[in-house]
């Protein structure tokens, strides 16, 4: 499959360059007709025996800016997961110019280069003088916004879910940006049950697909949990004739690679570089919630694997009316194709 089939023509001024406040008046396109609403209608829109799963990670303050020692000059250092030995895979800037020894230095963060493989990405050892590393992040690192978005936050927390805990992300899973404590009332209310995963958004987010085909694009690993109580609550949902509704694509893949033949799910925590592509044969996702995406991207791949041929109509009507995309933008409300 060729990476090109999944691009669309993006306009600088349709990439959201601010927040909707409240975070519920985003829009909501639900492709089952095309129909438009806000965010607040997404309880009215699902079924009172549905089950909404929401990624639950939190961003971590992994952006960081200093020198290099010895008078380098700037140097900045995304932390991406911690690797074995309590070192980190990072992005990391002047790439070129950092060899293994490199020492960068970000406020009381002293960062040694161990490997640099090369494509901006390095395997680092951190020294935070005996603190521990979330406190030093804390510090002196920033929330990681994404390079597209121009815009300002003043408040860092609307980069993350109002349901987040325990940062571990590079990344927010910005479907569920959306989400605000009168949303989750709602849901409530209609006796659709809420359920949650963990996983550790990583440097896929950030990027489009750089091959020519999809068979030769390499995912990223990227860390999950399935808990045990989301797993019962996944099995009492399809008992009662409930659809599974991912809050992003990041649950997809989370949920998909826990899933069994058996169509149940394996609890616990793992590693996922699970690249889910058309012709995918979903297990436990009916229903997906989530933005529109970069152009070319392994998330617009996803949801073209999700609703088939029908993304490119939902795409087009968003940008016809008006949406707002990517990581601040408008949401959709999408079926899977059968």
């Amino acid at each position: 499959m060729r990476t090109a089939d999944f691009s669309y023509d993006l306009p600088a001024g349709r990439i959201a360059q601010s927040a909707v406040e409240p975070r519920h008046a985003a829009r909501l396109l639900m492709t089952d007709g095309l129909t438009d609403h806000r965010f607040s209608d997404l309880p009215d829109l699902l079924r009172p025996e549905d089950l909404v799963v929401v990624n639950r990670t939190r961003v971590r303050r992994a952006r960081l800016r200093g020198h290099r020692e010895g008078g380098g000059g700037r140097a900045e250092a995304l932390l991406l997961r911690p690797a074995d030995g309590g070192r980190w895979e990072a992005l990391v800037r002047p790439a070129r110019r950092l060899r293994p020894g490199s020492r960068l230095r970000f406020g009381e963060i002293v960062a040694t280069v161990v490997e640099n493989p090369g494509g901006g990405e390095a395997l680092l050892e951190l020294d935070t003088g005996g603190r521990p590393l979330e406190e030093s992040l804390a510090r002196w690192g920033e929330v990681p916004l994404p390079p597209y978005f121009r815009g300002r936050l003043d408040d860092p927390e609307r980069y993350q879910t109002v349901y987040s805990a325990g940062a571990g992300s590079a990344a927010a899973p910005t479907a569920g940006l959306h989400f605000t404590p009168e949303v989750l009332e709602g849901l409530a209310a209609r006796r659709i049950a809420l359920a949650a995963v963990d996983l550790d958004i990583g440097v896929d987010t950030f990027r489009p697909i750089s091959a020519a085909r999809l068979e030769e694009h390499r995912m990223h690993r990227e860390a999950y949990e399935v808990p045990a109580a989301t797993v019962e609550a996944v099995a009492v949902a399809r008992a009662r004739g409930g659809r599974v509704v991912a809050v992003g694509t990041t649950v997809v893949r989370a949920l998909e690679s826990a899933a069994l033949p058996s169509g149940g799910l394996r609890p616990g925590r793992s590693e996922t570089s699970l690249f889910i592509t058309p012709g995918y044969a979903f297990r436990v996702v009916d229903l997906l919630v989530t933005n529109f995406h970069v152009p070319g991207s392994t998330l617009v791949v996803l949801v073209a694997a999700f609703m088939g041929e029908g993304w490119r109509e939902a795409y087009g009507a968003a940008l016809e009316r008006g949406y707002r995309f990517l990581s601040f933008g408008d949401a959709m409300l999408a079926g899977r194709a059968p």
